[in-house]
């Protein structure tokens, strides 16, 4: 197992797994030049934050305030804004222990950076667990109240080539926040029951794309967050079903957001192809979208001497049936 990670972003450039008599595979997309990833607007491989996804009209109010956030998807706020974690340099450190591979990032995000309060000290861990497992960990200190959600938006494809459409997907979620056209969640959950945000019993992918589900029809495809359960165990897993090899999801945030990967253009590439529609997808575990407006939705606010933390384990089967369930 071999990961590539740059300073630019927190990228995770490469996710490559040894299989025998045959090429290692990717697990992630990722392009083949810093410039791409310096010109990329789908985040790809990227850190988000420091709030990820969406926040209705680039504004929240905290403790009695209202803070102005730069707009950069219409008239609202996405993943931080257009100079978020994703665009920025990361300080860097290598340590391994016991069979244990860690890469710590970390740097200051100002206060007044995109318009949020506070300076807020970062620092990102990404471990790389003898068994090939990957843990990410996010921890964040400030010193002035903010909201915080910070997320991995890599572009999984469990098959290392072709497109996603054939993966089975599985989701530990009875309920989904529907969206309104411009993809602001409408403040509501609801039951995933019988259509196609049911993903309790795994299905594939393509099976629901371009039908006439509204939601659907919304967001060109899924781009929706997932109201975890709290059962033991994955809350998602990703299976390419020709090869056998699945990707596990465990983590301790609330939502995760499933976006399909249906506006990725072909106009970049890597490894020696271009990525169109649905060549990979995102699986992001994260606080909730536009939850600092939302008051009935769980969000993570930072305040001076309330250090918070998120983290999320990936973990690779190499092959054979694991089923349709969890």
């Amino acid at each position: 197992m071999l990961l590539r990670v740059l300073d630019y972003g927190c990228i995770i450039r490469r996710w490559t797994l040894a299989v025998s008599s045959e090429e290692p595979v990717d697990l992630v997309l990722g392009f083949d030049t810093v410039r791409e990833y310096e010109t990329d607007a789908s985040y790809m491989g990227a850190l988000v934050g420091r709030f990820a996804n969406r926040i209705a009209g680039g504004r929240f109010a905290l403790d009695g305030k209202v803070h102005q956030l730069g707009r950069n998807e219409g008239m609202h706020h996405l993943h931080g804004g257009a100079a978020g974690f994703h665009k920025q340099m990361w300080q860097t450190g290598f340590h391994v222990e016991n069979e244990l591979a860690r890469l710590i990032m970390y740097r200051l995000s100002p206060a007044g950076e995109e318009g949020y309060p506070g300076n807020l000290l970062v620092m990102v861990t990404y471990e790389l667990l003898a068994s090939g497992a990957l843990r990410c960990t996010y921890q964040a200190a400030s010193d002035q109240a903010t909201p915080v959600s910070i997320s991995q938006h890599s572009y999984f494809n469990v098959a290392g080539r072709g497109d996603v459409l054939s993966h089975l997907l599985w989701i530990d979620a009875d309920l989904y926040l529907p969206v309104r056209d411009d993809l602001i969640p409408v403040g509501r959950a609801e039951p995933v029951t019988g259509g196609p945000f049911d993903f309790r019993l795994a299905r594939c992918i393509g099976s629901s794309l371009g039908t006439d589900d509204r939601q659907l029809m919304l967001a060109r495809g899924y781009d929706h967050n997932f109201v975890l359960g709290a059962i033991p165990g994955p809350q998602a897993w990703l299976r390419d079903p020709a090869s056998g090899r699945r990707l596990r999801i465990y983590t301790d945030c609330p939502g995760l957001q499933f976006y399909s990967g249906q506006y990725l253009d072909a106009s970049a590439g890597g490894q020696g192809r271009r990525f169109g529609p649905h060549a990979g997808l995102c699986l992001e575990p994260q606080q909730f979208p536009d939850a600092p407006n939302q008051p009935s939705f769980p969000g993570m606010v930072c305040r001076p001497g309330e250090p918070c933390a998120m983290s999320t384990l990936y973990v690779v089967d190499a092959g054979g049936n694991h089923g349709t369930g969890g």
